[in-house]
């Protein structure tokens, strides 16, 4: 069974979601990658240390790649017939796959945490109800598209040789595939990228207003962590979108995760309960976010913080 697994290039590399992929899809076949982006030995031998052996290059140029990829992947796919093409929750990655599905006329299964595949059958398990529930849901025929979350498998290198790189020529998409990208801005940020931090501070209403993520940012610093924020955060506009935890937002999985002043609404949670040691701060005995903590103090967050920071503070 052959599984190919698809990787947009960010920053020269993989992305670290189709790393993710390829561990878990070689437990059941050979791994083949569909790479878009300028591609470079170093990002190509990263792939081959995850499992795969073949890497389908395709470089889009300042063009927009969705179109020209799920062309490229229909037509080369007519003839390698892969059983399972894996793809993440990027913007791209869900472009490319709804139009693959429609070219190809192939199953998705989305927002998958896990997979089982046994034979020519694919089983997708995907979370309901804020992550209380998990659905099973089986496809029997091929090829079979797969949208995973991030975070769903860890990404563990096999020390795999140096794939092959076969070179795929810009396809003829018509109109679909005349968008051009005029510029890039690359937002700036300080400290751990959120969500490969290992420690998160997070922050929502209970904080007041949008100073209070002053005392977010500095007992992050004294943590080596990242901050992050709750939706409802967001849409006040206290932070930037790129801080927003959650099921429209990021998915982590830190070995800390401190909640200051955030509730557990479902939404939320769903983007962080899978964290190591979770750690709640909220002046409610009764806030959800409880139920899924391992640690709890019930208390104004504008008071506890300020004191965690200044007793780091005194231990360093």
């Amino acid at each position: 069974m052959t599984t190919w697994v698809f990787s947009e290039e960010t920053d020269g590399a993989p992305s670290a979601a189709s790393l993710e992929a390829a561990t878990a899809a070689r437990a059941w076949g050979e791994v083949a990658a569909f790479y878009v982006g300028t591609g470079n030995p170093a990002a190509f031998a990263a792939l081959g240390d995850h499992g795969v052996t073949k890497v389908y290059h395709l470089d889009p140029g300042d063009a927009l790649p969705s179109a020209a990829a799920a062309a490229a992947m229909a037509d080369l796919a007519a003839s390698d017939a892969p059983s399972v093409i894996m793809f993440s929750m990027g913007s791209t990655d869900r472009d490319v796959a709804g139009r693959l599905s429609a070219r190809m006329g192939a199953t998705v299964l989305s927002n998958a945490v896990a997979l089982e595949v046994d034979g020519g059958s694919v089983v997708a398990y995907n979370e309901i109800l804020g992550g209380s529930t998990k659905v099973a849901t089986k496809a029997e025929s091929g090829p079979v598209i797969v949208v995973t979350r991030p975070k769903a498998f860890p990404a563990e290198p096999a020390g795999g040789a140096e794939p092959a790189v076969v070179a795929i020529a810009m396809p003829e998409t018509g109109h679909a595939g005349s968008a051009q990208v005029l510029s890039r801005h690359v937002e700036a940020s300080e400290g751990p990228d959120l969500e490969e931090a290992d420690v998160i501070i997070s922050g929502g209403r209970g904080l007041g207003n949008a100073d209070g993520f002053a005392m977010m940012d500095e007992l992050a610093k004294l943590l080596g962590g990242a901050v992050g924020a709750t939706r409802a955060v967001v849409d006040s506009g206290w932070v930037p979108y790129s801080y927003q935890i959650g099921q429209t937002g990021k998915t982590v999985k830190p070995s800390v995760y401190v909640a200051c002043g955030i509730s557990g609404a479902m939404q939320h949670l769903v983007g962080m309960k899978d964290a190591t040691t979770i750690i709640a701060i909220n002046k409610d005995p009764e806030a959800p976010i409880f139920d899924v903590s391992d640690l709890g103090i019930v208390g104004d967050v504008n008071k506890v913080v300020p004191a965690l920071v200044e007793a780091l503070k005194a231990r360093s």
